[in-house]
């Protein structure tokens, strides 16, 4: 079947094979009815997640009329050391003299052809005459310093005299906007930096090689323009893979990267330097929340300081959170008591694999061991780390023993995964299936997270664990009783022996 992927206001095609007839002892028609009663949409659908506190400064600046109101002096170009001074320059521009008492009727009248550009005033005083006011007007809409038929109609009926005068507007470091002030110091033809990520009082870069020797620049320019924003780091290395943070360079500002975020109305605390925060993925945490019902069960393998576990447990879940991390963990539980949910949430602080082949199996066997299944709450098992928590899903391969519950009651895994092919929802898909040993079509449902470089895309792929594979039967009475053999219905060793 044809797939539209949906990102932002683009669309494109992307081709996927995944099969809308479950498989027998499938898990499907539960998990269907689970996500498509929050996204309205079949399994294998890419659904584009809104991206937030993506903080971006390109603001189009319009070729003709006067690119000088939109140009610092030309002698910032290559300017490494801020010096705020040099920026200001005088430009031309049209100016109408007007009464003070039509000075809103006119404004109103012409509210297209007067100048809109933010933090320069449109209304200034006539030096010459107290009982007037100059009306400055868009360089843009009177290029030749004359109006057009239906501005002097207007005019014509203010009252107002049509000419239109030059007057000499001073512009300075402050008048001009972030990528504009960067466009004109870095050299031409090159990047400018378009965006940043907005941690709290931090602003996260990833700056190009060829912006470098102008970091500090840019630094600056970012906290003299982003009120709030009291530090500015730039991304030195890779995230590293075992606890998901990266080394960080701090280019301007306080060098206090202990900071407070706030995301879907709820408040953490972290320190940047230490733990991993994303807010691109404000989104999918709600995205995920959403489908929770108080009650239910979350385990939380890769939890961070919290952004799933915690508004989880405030929508009265249940929640197992883990990671392994000891700084993250160490912000998870503070996180806890700063929303008043430490009561409610067990922390761990272990490996993803012994979580899950520990607590997680634990719990699981007590939720889903309940005689009626009217009893038996909705389990979730989230895994968010995209470099790798696909490796982990063979760790369901007959975690539990016993006869298959009702497939009603089987967890539902949301798992994280990066990709760069060319169909990525194929690939997530094959990749959870080899960990698996097992066919996920027609028992899938695969999300579109975030772009997160060129030709690199994460993903999220979920499903219920299918019963063949999350359970191991017992062996028949007949088979050698003493020695308490477990097979799983075609082949068995004698090396799992239950105690």
């Amino acid at each position: 079947m044809r797939t539209l992927w949906r990102f932002g206001c683009s669309a494109r095609l992307l081709k996927t094979n995944h099969s809308r007839t479950a498989a027998p002892n499938t898990s499907f028609p539960a998990v269907w009815m689970l996500l498509a009663q929050h996204s309205g949409r079949i399994p294998g659908l890419f659904v584009a997640a809104q991206k937030a506190n993506f903080c971006t400064m390109r603001e189009t600046v319009e070729e003709n009329g006067s690119p000088e109101l939109y140009s610092p002096h030309p002698k910032v170009r290559g300017m490494t050391l801020l010096n705020r001074e040099a920026f200001k320059r005088t430009v031309v521009v049209p100016v109408l003299k007007v009464k003070k008492e039509i000075v809103h009727a006119l404004l109103k009248a012409l509210k297209h052809t007067v100048l809109q550009r933010p933090g320069l005033k449109r209304v200034i005083e006539d030096p010459e005459d107290e009982g007037s006011k100059l009306v400055i007007l868009d360089p843009h809409q009177v290029p030749e310093f004359s109006l057009g038929q239906a501005e002097q109609e207007v005019l014509k009926q203010l009252n107002i005299p049509p000419e239109v005068s030059r007057y000499n507007l001073e512009l300075t470091y402050e008048n001009f906007k972030s990528e504009e002030i960067l466009r004109a110091v870095l050299p031409e033809g090159q990047d400018v930096t378009s965006g940043f990520s907005r941690v709290g009082h931090i602003a996260h870069f990833n700056l190009r090689d060829h912006q470098l020797p102008y970091k500090h620049l840019i630094g600056q320019v970012i906290i003299d323009k982003n009120p709030g924003i009291t530090c500015v780091v730039n991304k030195t290395s890779i995230i590293d893979s075992t606890y998901r943070n990266f080394e960080m360079e701090v280019l301007a500002g306080e060098s206090n990267l202990v900071t407070k975020v706030k995301e879907n109305n709820i408040s953490y605390e972290l320190d940047f330097a230490k733990v991993y925060w994303n807010p691109r993925l404000s989104t999918e945490h709600g995205r995920i929340v959403e489908l929770l019902k108080p009650g239910d069960v979350l385990f939380d393998v890769f939890a961070g300081i919290g952004p799933f576990a915690i508004p989880a447990a405030k929508k009265k879940c249940v929640v197992f959170a883990n990671d392994l991390n000891p700084e993250s963990y160490k912000w998870l539980l503070h996180n806890c008591k700063l929303n008043k949910v430490d009561n409610k949430i067990k922390a761990f602080n272990l490996d993803g694999r012994d979580f899950l082949l520990g607590p997680v199996r634990e719990e699981l066997s007590k939720a889903l061991a309940l005689e009626k299944e009217a009893q038996k709450p909705a389990v979730h098992i989230v895994m968010n780390l995209p470099a790798s928590a696909l490796e982990f899903l063979d760790v369901f391969r007959h975690l539990l023993v016993g006869e298959p519950c009702s497939a009603a009651v089987l967890p539902t895994v949301h798992c994280y995964g990066f990709s760069k092919h060319e169909n990525p929802a194929k690939e997530i898909q094959e990749q959870a299936e080899a960990s698996l040993g097992a066919s996920l079509d027609g028992r899938c449902a695969t999300y579109l997270v975030r772009n997160v470089a060129p030709n690199k895309e994460m993903l999220c792929i979920s499903f219920q664990v299918p019963a063949d594979v999350l359970y191991k039967r017992p062996c028949p009475a007949e088979e050698k009783p003493a020695s308490k053999r477990l097979c799983t219905g075609k082949d068995f060793t004698e090396e799992n022996v239950v105690s």
